[in-house]
């Protein structure tokens, strides 16, 4: 069955869209009708920054309070495929962008594929690699003493005056 969706939407799509460039075309005209594809790659661009910037932020709030963002993940992932559906032209592929890009809509598209996703995580137990009790046998824990760091006279970038011989 599965294997009968993809010639469906690889040759489908394109004729949905070619037909709602018609019936949009002998609606408004050819002007309004390709200013309409214009006005929607660029509202494609502009909500992709502006959404996608607020869900980096949740996705750095979410991970520096040690949860896993799974759900933001998944939205943003989601806010990415809406954006290029809005760039792509065709009103078909508009209209799905533009509901994927509603917050009520991506929280009802999470509700029905969230209980399959399953986030990992490296480090379940918390800390960092080299914790004690376990991680990377080849990496080394230093203390404060153990390592220092000496500026190279001979670096380009170092503290002495370049017009100096």
């Amino acid at each position: 069955m599965r294997l009968f969706l993809f010639p469906l939407l690889f040759f489908g799509l394109p004729l949905l869209e070619i037909a709602g460039f018609v019936i949009v075309g002998n609606w408004l005209g050819l002007w309004p009708t390709l200013g309409l594809v214009m006005l929607s790659g660029f509202a494609g661009i502009v909500l992709l920054r502006l959404q996608g910037l607020s869900l980096l932020r949740e996705i750095n709030e979410e991970g520096r309070q040690g949860r896993v963002p799974g759900k933001a993940i998944v939205s943003g992932a989601m806010i990415v495929v809406a954006a290029i559906l809005l760039i792509i032209p065709g009103f078909v592929s508009d209209i799905v962008g533009i509901l994927l890009f509603l917050p009520p809509v991506r929280q009802l598209l999470w509700d029905l594929i969230g209980r399959n996703v399953v986030v990992r995580t490296q480090y379940a137990g918390g800390g960092y690699p080299g914790a004690r009790g376990g991680g990377d046998p080849r990496t080394i824990d230093l203390d404060e003493g153990d390592f220092e760091r000496k500026p190279d006279p001979s670096s380009p970038w170092s503290d002495r005056r370049l017009d100096e011989p």
